[in-house]
């Protein structure tokens, strides 16, 4: 998100493990913070709260906690292996977001999870263009360039290295970054400290 180091203290540590990851499909297509419940409830503000022990200054922290993100996904490090989480979106309104696993034909999210995380995901994890988003006013992937360049396919392709053709397989591994982002998101490791 910028140059400068980056706080990421036990408290934002917390929070970012609260994050609720959606899909923005607006552009390719990308992982979002829920707009709405970012911490998994419409009172934002008392969730942050609730972390922090502090009732005044929950905007800044919750902007703060975005540039956080940015750093933690870059930094922190999760094994690859089979994760089951609770599905936090499978309450929530996701007519502006959507959400990967959501059933076209029932309108509903699984209540539980269930998602192997590759080291392929893992690669990719690092490279996603975290930045705040000013319209939802949440920390997004930029949509029209997830992993920092404007050809989806050939920048996943190099980031992998694998051949850029393998459009079906790419994709697939695009979509499937809102479930291995929202598990890196609770179980990666990172020490809390400056990072940039």
């Amino acid at each position: 998100m910028s140059g400068q180091d980056i706080d990421v203290t036990l408290e934002r540590i917390a929070l970012i493990r609260r994050l609720v990851v959606a899909w923005n499909t607006g552009g390719e297509g990308a992982p979002i913070v829920h707009p709405d419940a970012p911490y998994g409830s419409a009172a934002w503000d008392e969730d942050i709260a609730n972390v922090t022990g502090d009732d005044e200054g929950a905007a800044e922290e919750h902007r703060a906690v975005g540039a956080a993100l940015a750093a933690f996904v870059r930094h922190a490090v999760l094994k690859p292996g089979r994760y089951t989480y609770h599905n936090p979106l499978e309450k929530l309104d996701t007519r502006d977001v959507g959400d990967v696993f959501r059933d076209a034909g029932t309108g509903r999210s699984p209540a539980q999870i269930t998602f192997d995380v590759t080291a392929e995901h893992l690669r990719l994890i690092p490279h996603l263009a975290v930045a705040w988003d000013e319209a939802w006013a949440v920390p997004a992937v930029d949509t029209a360039r997830p992993y920092g360049g404007t050809d989806l396919a050939a920048t996943m392709a190099g980031h992998l290295g694998v051949a850029p053709g393998e459009t079906a397989r790419l994709d697939r591994l695009h979509h499937e970054m809102q479930p291995a982002l929202q598990i890196f998101l609770r179980y990666a490791d990172i020490a809390p400290g400056l990072y940039r």
